[in-house]
């Protein structure tokens, strides 16, 4: 777990003040290869950046999460592992705060879906729900890849049904 007491007070707040600005929270559902649950749900806390110096000092200092550039010449970092969003991030922004609004609705919705993953919560159709639920308020709402109705719907599919879909999805996505 991050000692954040460890952290220096001004580069606590600097990165805090960066990532407030910069930072986003993520939730995000993938279609499950393992066919016993339809989706896998995954948190991510990232910033883009095109100089690296910052995203390496919040990666130095939340003892977490990689570093990639892009093709276009971004820099990423993210810590999309939930343990390390538990034991680094989550602590680290309780100390280290937000100063806007916003910011700190999302930090909160984000707190909260991690709970519920920590508490399994992502297993069940009911722990979906509230998931969902948590997730229609934040963010990325106009980039969503699968909708509510979407990943409600795969829940009552068979195995089989959602290989084929799978398998449909893929072939359309080559096609293109």
């Amino acid at each position: 777990m991050l000692k954040v007491r460890d952290i220096p007070r001004e580069i606590g707040w600097y990165l805090a003040g960066f990532a407030d600005g910069e930072g986003s929270f993520n939730v995000s559902f993938r279609p499950r290869q393992d066919y016993t649950l339809p989706w896998k749900v995954s948190l991510c806390f990232n910033i883009s950046q095109r100089d690296p110096v910052v995203l390496a000092l919040c990666k130095q200092h939340l003892h977490c999460g990689t570093m990639r550039q892009r093709r276009d010449g971004v820099w990423y970092y993210e810590v999309n592992n939930l343990v390390s969003i538990l034991d680094n991030v989550i602590p680290f922004f309780d100390e280290f705060h937000f100063l806007s609004a916003k910011k700190k609705r999302e930090y909160a919705k984000f707190k909260a879906l991690a709970a519920l993953l920590k508490a399994g919560r992502n297993r069940s159709r009911d722990g979906i729900e509230e998931i969902l639920a948590i997730r229609r308020g934040m963010n990325d709402r106009e980039r969503r890849k699968y909708s509510d109705e979407l990943v409600l719907a795969r829940f009552g599919e068979s195995p089989e049904t959602v290989r084929q879909t799978r398998k449909r999805d893929e072939t359309v996505r080559t096609a293109r």
